[in-house]
């Protein structure tokens, strides 16, 4: 039976993070399986749990003579969070059957017979009618058993020349590669929000801080525009990660691999990974691609709280630069002119779940010898928590990035407190062939007297500034005033209109947005 790569695409170097979003994907690994575009609901699924009403001998029971008491079965079993996998479970096994048959460990026909009942299998799943049972312990043992009720003695072959260590490792891999491209899709409908409300507020001036202290006048664009760029490294690692992840190891058993004649490099590229594992003992063992998933979601959770926190400050009576809209915002059951711009405090929390996630599995990780050990059964809960609670996150910040409005003039009227073209007028001095060690101590007296004068460096006459310095000329109140500081920025990546205007022409044309 003819198979096909699902993501030929990941054994080539993908040329930029925009170029993912709208590529057509290539047909599936099986031409008798269709698998569209991963979405939370499937790789995030909840179904009711059934347990069975009569326990049955587990299919590794062979030496046992008692089963396992209710209290350890309850504790040890993994099939509440990790059915969320069975698609995955399916492909690697649709792909396993397959290689069985060509490498003469299995007949064909007991091959179509295990693909025929793992599409059945699926089609139940997928309909609500699969019954999980508690006793069959995991997603792998559960389609395993499900199967060989529906078609009989054909699917005890399936498990020839694999583990459940190998089978699960190839089972996640998977997900985690679809859920990576799920959230780069969040972070670019982020990014093409944030884009399309730079493009809105042309020309607006904003303080700038450092140590929440007015620093600089920027415009709102670049401001805006730091988080585009943010959000493109958070890609870029995220693609980093999936890179290194996508090496199967399936085939590596239990850990040791197999004498049987299996092609690891056919089911390998049947799936659409790189290559087969080279080390089988590392395959079943280790998790740093979890490590590093958590890892680049916790870094993506730190970048949207910071833009959290400074939209809620930015929100507050005291601020007052931004409206959030009715739609994105909630009230107080108990104070009826209150308007709180939640979802953002929430993505400020959720961080915290995120990182935490993270610290779980790092501490789960840190003691274990090698190779397998039940306790990696704890790996997937703090994997999904953080993939649903990421992609929930940057949906509700694009959200939220589309209903606010900057209060023009509020903004314009706080402009003038803090002295924000200070630095501006030392770099005039600069331009004088002045040091600048000593146009920093002028400016700095400058802003002295202004403060004693209850005024602005150009409300300063020049006959004034000329008493601290006598390079100041006419020309000086070109550089002074935030409209005219703007128009003096000119170094690359600058808050200076022309760079600005460049680099929101770039991002529009990356994220092929419509002006």
């Amino acid at each position: 039976m003819q198979l096909q790569s699902s993501a030929s695409s990941f054994n080539s170097s993908i040329p930029s993070f925009s170029s993912i979003f709208f590529s057509v994907r290539k047909k599936p690994a099986f031409s008798f399986m269709s698998r569209a575009k991963p979405r939370l609901v499937d790789l995030v699924c909840s179904m009711s749990e059934t347990g069975a009403k009569t326990k049955e001998t587990k299919l590794w029971g062979g030496r046992f003579e008692e089963s396992v008491t209710e209290i350890v079965e309850k504790f040890t079993e993994s099939i509440s969070f990790d059915k969320q996998l069975y698609k995955h479970d399916i492909l690697g096994s649709k792909a396993h059957a397959s290689m069985l048959a060509e490498q003469g460990l299995i007949s064909e026909s007991d091959r179509d017979s295990i693909l025929q009942g793992l599409d059945e299998i699926e089609r139940n799943i997928e309909a609500g009618q699969f019954i999980w049972r508690t006793d069959r312990e995991d997603v792998h043992m559960n389609i395993e058993a499900a199967l060989t009720d529906m078609i009989g003695e054909p699917a005890k072959k399936l498990h020839t020349a694999r583990s459940r260590n190998d089978q699960v490792l190839t089972d996640f891999r998977l997900w985690c590669r679809d859920a990576i491209v799920m959230i780069l899709t969040s972070i670019k409908h982020l990014q093409v929000a944030l884009v399309t409300l730079a493009l809105k507020n042309n020309g607006l001036i904003v303080p700038g801080y450092t140590h929440l202290q007015r620093a600089q006048p920027v415009l709102l664009q670049h401001l805006l525009l730091a988080y585009v760029e943010q959000l493109e490294r958070d890609a870029g690692r995220l693609l980093d990660c999936r890179d290194r992840l996508n090496f199967c190891p399936l085939g590596a058993c239990a850990l040791a691999g197999t004498g049987l004649p299996i092609d690891r490099f056919r089911t390998s590229k049947a799936l659409g990974f790189t290559a087969p594992m080279r080390n089988s003992i590392d395959a079943v063992s280790d998790r740093d691609f979890v490590l590093e998933f958590l890892s680049a979601n916790s870094i993506i959770a730190v970048h949207l709280s910071r833009l959290g926190e400074e939209w809620v400050l930015w929100a507050s009576e005291e601020f007052g630069f931004i409206t959030p809209s009715d739609s994105v915002s909630t009230g107080s059951s108990i104070m009826p002119q209150k308007k709180n711009p939640d979802p953002m405090e929430l993505v400020r929390g959720k961080s915290a779940r995120v990182i935490g996630d993270l610290v779980t599995l790092l501490t789960l990780c840190k003691g274990l010898p090698l190779a397998y050990n039940r306790d990696l059964q704890e790996d997937k809960e703090p994997m999904f928590d953080s993939v649903k609670t990421i992609v929930g996150m940057l949906e509700v910040s694009a959200e939220f990035a589309k209903n606010i409005t900057f209060n023009r003039e509020r903004i314009q009227k706080a402009l003038p407190a803090g002295h924000l073209d200070a630095t501006t007028l030392a770099d005039y001095l600069v331009k004088k062939g002045m040091p600048f060690r000593t146009s920093h101590d002028i400016v700095g007296r400058s802003v002295a007297l202004c403060v004693s004068k209850s005024c602005q460096l150009q409300d300063l006459t020049l006959d004034e500034m000329r008493t601290l310095s006598p390079v100041f000329d006419e020309d000086v109140y070109e550089f002074i005033g935030v409209e005219n500081a703007i128009k003096k920025f000119s170094s690359y990546g600058s808050t200076g209109s022309t760079c600005v205007a460049d680099q929101l022409n770039y991002w529009v044309t990356k994220l092929e947005i419509n002006k």
